[in-house]
């Protein structure tokens, strides 16, 4: 008998959170011209992270990395004002979900979030075996309210939101987050998404408290920062949170340039406000675009913006198509009624050049196939 994987596993679906754009440049045979579909930050990072990945590069690629990210850490509480034992810094936001649902959970345990949000975060609770339950959208935001009463109804052990929220860009004020951490049971850990925010309008993000014992907060330098290719992002909470990492994480797991450039790119406040001021002026001109070609943008916190196509969820994906036949990459919400947007990724102005140059001919050629 050949070994075999175990029961969790081999009941798993045969699925991927997504579709990776090398993969559908590999089966068309082309590159795509715009790369818009990933959230990525495309306009790059700090000329100071890229100098300081070079160095390290040259001086130091031959050594392991420093297994407690030290440097990065310290850099992090002094921007936060946090201790050091109240951050984990870890292989992007990915990565440390992955280690959340391991840590704070066990088989068939039940834990909440929204059906269609971030579903990296669902491939990792199927993947270790617990039970996904989850609320409705309400509005295109993450409905709180029906988050919070499912944790008290399924005794839930997890509770996962993001804000502002992928895949929607929308987001909820800081006092209303409050509001849902004062709702959810003491007993139930909330991982809050902060993924994107940097680009959030000021009020969004509540003040660091890592007092509250059930709180771990996400934050990543692929967004805003520009360098989702280098997976570095970090946890921050409760220190009775954030010990129980060093038990079961990969402590080579962050490599030395990925330590480098993100400390250099949190340094450099000054492009950051540069780009994430880009960021806004880019989003702008996305919903422009989409406002002439009869598409309604919904409001973004983010660096991407959803375009309501105004139909059923078959009329978005024939358009996601037309676009991907014109050289550029998307994606969408695939769990009605989300799916009826497409959501477009901030990029770099030849990019949206693209895009706008071949949207009205996409919108075309999805109306005479209806």
């Amino acid at each position: 008998m050949p070994p075999r994987p175990n029961t969790i596993v081999a009941a798993a679906p045969d699925t991927i959170p997504f579709i990776a754009p090398e993969r559908l440049e590999r089966e068309a045979g082309r590159p795509f011209a715009a790369r818009l579909g990933a959230n990525e930050g495309n306009l790059g990072p700090s000329p100071a992270a890229i100098a300081a990945m070079e160095k390290a590069a040259r001086d130091d690629a031959w050594k392991y990395p420093d297994p407690e990210n030290r440097a990065l850490r310290e850099a992090l509480c002094a921007h936060l004002g946090t201790a050091m034992d109240e951050i984990v810094v870890g292989p992007g936001i990915d990565g440390l979900l992955g280690l959340i649902v391991r840590i704070f959970s066990v088989a068939g345990a039940a834990i909440v979030s929204s059906r269609g949000a971030y579903p990296t975060f669902a491939y990792h609770v199927t993947g270790h075996g617990r039970r996904l339950v989850t609320a409705e959208y309400r509005d295109d935001r993450e409905d709180l309210d029906a988050l919070a009463a499912l944790c008290r109804e399924e005794t839930a052990r997890i509770v996962y939101v993001s804000n502002p929220d992928n895949p929607m860009g929308t987001w909820w004020d800081a006092q209303d987050v409050t509001r849902f951490f004062d709702a959810v049971p003491d007993s139930t850990l909330i991982v809050l998404d902060e993924a994107y925010g940097e680009t959030a309008p000021e009020g969004t993000l509540p003040a660091i408290d890592t007092a509250r014992p059930n709180l771990l907060r996400l934050r990543t330098f692929s967004k805003a920062h520009g360098l989702a290719g280098l997976r570095c992002g970090y946890a921050l909470g409760h220190r009775a949170l954030t010990a129980p990492f060093d038990k079961v994480r990969d402590h080579f797991g962050v490599s030395l340039l990925s330590q480098a450039g993100a400390l250099a790119a949190l340094g450099d406040r000054a492009y950051l406000a540069q780009t994430v001021q880009r960021i806004a002026e880019a989003r702008e001109r996305i919903a422009a675009i989409g406002r002439a070609n009869g598409l309604t943008p919904l409001p973004s916190a983010t660096n991407f913006v959803a375009l309501d196509c105004g139909s059923e969820g078959a009329h978005a994906m024939a358009l996601l198509d037309a676009l991907a036949a014109r050289g550029v990459f998307l994606r969408k919400p695939m769990v009605a009624p989300l799916d009826r947007c497409i959501r477009v990724s901030v990029g770099r102005p030849g990019e949206l050049d693209h895009f706008e140059g071949v949207l009205a001919e996409a919108c075309a050629a999805v109306g005479e196939g209806r």
